[in-house]
């Protein structure tokens, strides 16, 4: 009875979860112990049980499986499933109770301290290039992002970077930076190395004159870099050929074979000198040995400078052409007013040295010297029309055909005007008309005068503006010393600053019109000397001087006081003189004489 009371009151439930809950705690833990414990943020290693394209899944002991994004894997593109790898536990349950691996976060944890070690080892690591970037490539080496410059990815310059996105290669770790955890590695390092071992061997085999096949590497502006297989040499850009060669794609192209000859070697800094003319003879040696001085030759301007142009008259054979060659002109010019590069002309040889491989050429001596036949062409009196070249202080240079020039002399330019400087007569280019005065062919010389085409205009310019005389005239100009007056004719005269004064005392200005007095003329100083003060203060003192002037001018005769015989006999011989002048002078007077008698008996 007692014990059916005590079932009554039993707590079936609560003895029921009692007894639950210990099995469940029970179970749980017989079952933790038989998975691996894992926390956060820990690297730990698990098994790969499944791949497909998108994710690869990992066993890493827990109570679920872990997920890692398959383009993790990209650098290692024979994983399969069963294989060990190592991840980084970044989250135990995500929202979906899945368990977050990363298999790039914990190769770059454990990929640090062996980039480290790779390093300092300078071992060779394999990488996978995930993509392009500016100046190189991205590359996956040991778990760790790492920097490929395009300079390091072959020896040889990369034209398309492209091709190598998604390849594997081995590198060379050359730079850690520990502090932002940069790396930087190197393919070009590999073959450097590779190549300075085969450079060695193929250097210390090679001999002055020894001749070599190699592929055209590369072109530069100086030259072209020759692979000799495993090691380069240069042929610069004058010893491609025996011509001149402005530009070196002109002989040769990339990866073409051609065969060079060694010039010279550096075993030390590897440097490799090579031709390629020296294979072929040197053209002066081939030139033809008839061939003199005064012979005409035809070739090509190559090269110009101010002092002359070089001509290739054949093949690397070149010659000067000095420009006091080009013309019989002794004004000399720039040679570019005669000729440029690419032009073909005829020449002269003047000079020739097969030893020294110079020669000197001439165009002028195509044409005959024009001073051999100037007497002719040019004789003393003759009247040409010249070109005006050049000024001096002292005169005109003018040319009156290639190669024959002459000087007018500043005091030859005009009869009458004043000039002070040429270029107040004439300009540079404009043509002059000459007469020649004289010939000097030894020094090459002609004196030409301009005002010599009109006759000397003093000889009669003496009448119009004599002593005395009252002309018009224009002020030109106005200084302190006095004014240039413009008279009739173009004649020049001058008024000093004393004899410009005007009647009414005003100033005397450029433009002008006025009257002036002749106070000197110098026919032979060419000068004339006027007064405009002497016009109009002259005819009041004109009476007095002239009174004055006739009784200077008058024979004084002796007073006398009383008449005698020897007085008589003085005035008879006076009479007799008088009657001489007389008679000398009938002549003239005769026909009015004879005119007025006739009119007289009528």
């Amino acid at each position: 009875m007692a014990e059916n009371l005590s079932l009554q009151n039993f707590d079936w439930d609560a003895y029921e979860k009692e007894s639950k809950g210990i099995q469940n705690e029970e179970i749980t833990n017989k079952y933790d112990a038989t998975l691996s414990a894992v926390k956060d943020n820990e690297v730990v290693e698990g098994t790969v049980i499944s791949i497909n394209k998108r994710e690869v899944v990992v066993n890493v002991g827990y109570k679920s499986d872990g997920i890692v994004p398959a383009a993790e894997f990209r650098y290692n593109p024979d994983l399969k499933v069963g294989d060990k790898v190592e991840v980084f536990i970044e989250s135990q349950e995500d929202k979906k109770g899945q368990l977050v691996l990363s298999h790039k976060e914990a190769r770059a944890n454990r990929a640090w301290d062996r980039v480290n070690e790779a390093c300092e080892a300078q071992e060779i690591v394999t990488g996978y290039i995930k993509c392009r970037t500016k100046g190189g490539m991205i590359v996956d080496v040991l778990g760790m992002e790492a920097f490929l410059p395009g300079s390091q990815i072959d020896v040889k310059p990369i034209r398309d970077y492209d091709v190598f996105v998604g390849k594997t290669m081995e590198f060379k770790i050359v730079k850690v930076n520990q502090e932002f955890r940069n790396v930087v590695v190197s393919h070009k390092a590999l073959i450097e190395a590779e190549l300075e071992a085969q450079k060695k061997e193929i250097v210390s085999k090679l001999e002055k004159g020894q001749v070599l096949e190699g592929t055209v590497k590369n072109i530069t502006n100086y030259g072209v870099f020759i692979d000799l297989g495993g090691v380069d040499g240069l042929i610069h850009i004058t010893d491609l050929s025996w011509g001149r060669v402005s530009d070196p794609k002109e002989i040769v192209q990339i990866d073409q074979k051609i065969n060079v000859v060694i010039l010279d070697f550096d075993e030390e800094k590897k440097r490799i000198a090579l031709g390629l003319k020296q294979l072929t003879p040197h053209p002066w040696d081939a030139l033809d040995p008839n061939l003199k001085v005064g012979d005409k030759v035809h070739g090509k301007v190559v090269v110009m400078a101010d002092y002359g142009a070089f001509v290739e008259v054949a093949e690397g054979v070149e010659g000067l052409v000095h420009v006091s060659e080009m013309s019989w002109s002794q004004h000399l010019r720039s040679a570019n007013d005669f000729l440029k590069v690419g032009d073909e002309i005829d020449a002269v040889i003047l000079t020739l040295d097969r030893e020294e491989r110079k020669m000197s050429l001439g165009i002028k001596q195509l044409k005959p010297d024009p001073w051999e036949s100037v007497e002719k062409t040019y004789a003393v009196g003759t009247r040409h029309f010249a070109k005006v070249r050049n000024f001096t202080n002292f005169g005109v240079f003018v040319e009156l055909e290639e190669g024959v020039e002459g000087l007018i002399h500043i005091s030859d330019l005009s009869w009458t005007k004043k000039i002070k400087h040429p270029n107040e007569f004439t300009s540079i280019g404009a043509e002059i008309e000459v007469i020649v005065l004289e010939i000097d062919k030894e020094n090459r010389r002609l004196s030409l005068g301009h005002k010599q085409l009109e006759e000397n205009p003093w000889e009669e310019l003496e009448a119009k503006f004599g002593l005395n005389n009252v002309v018009e005239g224009k002020v030109l100009s106005v200084n302190d010393k006095g004014a240039v007056i413009l008279l009739e004719d173009g004649v020049e005269g001058f008024c000093t600053t004393r004899h410009l004064q005007k009647e009414d005392k005003s100033p005397v200005k450029a433009g002008d019109t006025l009257e002036f007095r002749v106070i000197e003329f110098n026919r032979d100083a060419k000068r004339i000397l006027l007064s405009h003060l002497r016009t109009w203060e002259e005819p009041a003192e004109k009476p007095a001087k002239e009174a004055k002037a006739k009784k200077e001018a008058a024979p004084e005769l002796p007073k006398m006081e009383k008449t005698t015989l020897g007085d008589l006999s003085i005035l008879a011989d006076l009479k007799a003189n008088m009657e001489a002048e007389a008679a000398a002078e009938k002549p003239a007077k005769k026909a009015p004489a004879k005119k007025a008698a006739k009119k007289e008996e009528e």
